[in-house]
């Protein structure tokens, strides 16, 4: 008989292959085992650690535990992606080399515990949670192990367990408070029905945010250690174009950087620590209004007579995304004229070209998308619907054109 790796091995080969009928008799072997009483537990043994070793060479290849947990989920579904979350609880339970705190922290954010006892009986316990027969089961971790064999390497964000630690920008003091008004201004915005008091809302939770981060550039002690670092945030499916699109426009208006990454489902937010606070809040923020938006658009274009179309759809996020970009800038442009420009704008502009240092070492290879406007009357609902409530401009000055696209990683 062969051994639990051997079986472990042919098994991810056949499933990573083009043959369905060779992957299903590779199943059937690690269903047999290697024989005798405790064959089944040791392959189900070297199944399980090849998944936790694996998800440990993607450590200092960029992989963070969220992005492994996004990933899965978005790939082989909320159930199965639990599995790599357990091989990443047992790579930090074997971990020596120093873990930062955010490293856990994003752990606990998962609820990656180790539940199970010997790594033998993990997947039996595992089959128990989710009510699952052993073949499901054996499936199942053969697919998250080709999953995560398969990922690329991605930008380092931040120094992985193990790497030395880098310096990290300080916040301004004060920074939960604010933050925790922002919270409050955001949730205020996503729950009212009237979109002129949302975007007043929001353009709000900008100013405050965009004067936080102002403060904290003055404060901040020049250190060479300091560098930007950056965030993830999801761009899944449907619209993911669109959803990228806004990113980017929340990004512009924070002074960071945005590279959308289309066939793993994120764009990647370069920057310095406040100014991705504040586009981590919005974007989620600015994604629920505008859904609600194209929401309220459908119900008026049906009422005209129109069809729902996915182009429809699509137009008015795309619009909604430029328009709303417009009032967050103009809003940080009002924050940083009453902060004092003259002082403040050479501490501004380090700060920009440090992050566009760090987008050219992290993305040399960067293209552009170019934006298609494909329904003109979803374009002219969403943009009339982050038009409604005006941050300082003309009422009813035309719509500017659209400018450049979408900066899509390579």
């Amino acid at each position: 008989m062969p051994d639990a790796e051997e079986l472990v091995s042919d098994a991810l080969a056949a499933v990573r292959g083009t043959d369905v009928r060779l992957a299903e008799r590779q199943l059937d072997r690690l269903m047999i085992g290697t024989g005798g009483a405790d064959g089944a537990r040791a392959v189900d043994a070297a199944l399980f650690r090849r998944l936790a070793r694996t998800v440990g060479r993607l450590v200092p290849r960029g992989w963070q535990p969220v992005d492994l947990a996004r990933v899965a989920t978005r790939r082989l579904g909320p159930r199965d992606a639990g599995l790599v979350v357990d091989a990443l609880a047992a790579h930090r339970r074997d971990l020596t080399d120093p873990v930062p705190d955010w490293w856990d922290e994003q752990l606990r954010e998962l609820d990656a515990t180790v539940w199970w006892g010997a790594d033998d009986r993990h997947l039996a316990g595992w089959s128990a949670r989710t009510g699952s027969d052993r073949f499901t089961a054996l499936r199942a971790a053969v697919d998250a192990l080709a999953l995560v064999d398969g990922l690329p390497p991605i930008a380092v964000l931040r120094p992985p367990p193990g790497a030395p630690a880098a310096g990290a920008t300080r916040a301004a003091p004060g920074g939960s408070r604010m933050l925790d008004r922002v919270r409050a201004l955001l949730a205020k915005a996503e729950s009212t029905t009237f979109p002129a008091e949302a975007e007043a809302l929001t353009a709000k939770a900008q100013e405050l945010m965009a004067r936080h981060s102002i403060e904290a550039a003055l404060l901040a002690a020049p250190d060479p250690a300091d560098v930007p670092t950056g965030v993830r945030l999801d761009t899944d499916s449907p619209y993911a174009g669109a959803k990228a699109l806004l990113v980017q426009e929340v990004a512009a208006a924070n002074r960071c950087e945005a590279v959308w990454s289309d066939d793993l489902g994120f764009s990647t937010v370069l920057g310095w620590s406040t100014d991705l606070e504040a586009v981590e809040l919005l974007y989620t923020s600015l994604l629920v209004q505008a859904t609600a938006a194209m929401l309220r658009g459908r119900g008026e274009r049906r009422q005209s007579g129109g069809r729902r179309t996915r182009g429809y759809d699509e137009s008015f996020l795309n619009a909604f995304a430029l328009r709303v970009g417009e009032r967050l800038r103009a809003a940080t442009d009002a924050a940083t004229e009453a902060a004092g420009p003259d002082r403040l704008l050479p501490v501004l502009a380090a700060r920009s070209a440090a992050v566009r240092e760090r987008l050219d070492t992290l993305f040399p290879g960067v293209t552009r998308a170019r934006l298609t406007v494909r329904d003109a009357e979803g374009w002219t609902s969403g943009t009339a619907a982050a038009d409604r409530a005006s941050l300082g401009a003309t009422p009813g000055r035309p719509a500017r054109p659209v400018r450049g696209g979408r900066r899509r990683d390579r």
